[in-house]
């Protein structure tokens, strides 16, 4: 049994981690906006406030033994053209935080949802797939994740960023798979569900330390 700190556990992966990590039996606390309209699990600690504020985190990582982040630079829709509503930077600027309060409180374990093409894998992506977020407001949320990835890597933690592919919430085409960027070729598609589940083995099994693994689900 782990006490865990989840960040963006109001989002739709965030959900399932929630639902995960208690039926696994982890004491869970989630830093979120509005408690009132978060549907948690019973057990959920739901704490009010926001990453982008060190005291909301310090007050939210005080006891716990790990950290996973599910935060997202949101757009108002799933359109890539939509939108853009998180700050720029939001996620960045989180993560920073959030590795402040962990220094400070002798928190060693973070593992975080990134996406493929952030940092270094950004050469990787099909040219197609450059050219679509270069030309749309996807191009947020890649920076957004990009600036994680540098913030993340110096630091002294022990962290894992998994670098999901699309993420979808139909159900899973194939077994979950991992593997370091450039090993192999990933599916197209990643499972919320299955990604909370890599995000939580991470944590109990300690895998992927310090490495930013692709998450994929494998065709049936």
């Amino acid at each position: 049994m782990t006490d865990l700190l989840v960040l963006g556990g109001s989002g739709r992966t965030g959900g399932h981690v929630l639902a995960q990590a208690t039926a696994r039996g982890h004491r869970v606390r989630a830093l979120v906006r509005d408690p009132s309209a978060v549907q948690a699990p019973a057990g959920v600690e739901l704490i009010q406030g926001t990453p982008a504020d060190l005291d909301d985190i310090r007050a939210a990582a005080k006891g716990t033994e790990a950290v996973i982040s599910v935060l997202n630079n949101a757009r108002a829709s799933d359109n890539p053209w939509a939108k853009p509503v998180s700050p720029p930077m939001f996620m960045t600027d989180a993560a920073r935080n959030t590795l402040t309060v962990m220094d400070e409180q002798g928190i060693r374990r973070i593992v975080l949802a990134s996406t493929q093409g952030a940092g270094d894998d950004w050469a990787r992506l099909n040219p197609l797939a450059r050219a679509l977020v270069t030309l749309s407001n996807i191009k947020a949320s890649f920076a957004d994740h990009t600036g994680v990835d540098q913030v993340v890597r110096p630091s002294g933690v022990d962290w894992t960023l998994a670098r999901a592919v699309a993420l979808t919430d139909k159900p899973a085409s194939g077994p979950l798979r991992a593997a370091e960027a450039g090993r192999v070729r990933p599916g197209p598609r990643v499972n919320r569900a299955d990604l909370a589940r890599f995000l939580l083995d991470a944590v109990e099994k300690d895998t992927w330390i310090r490495a930013a693994p692709l998450v994929w689900n494998a065709r049936g």
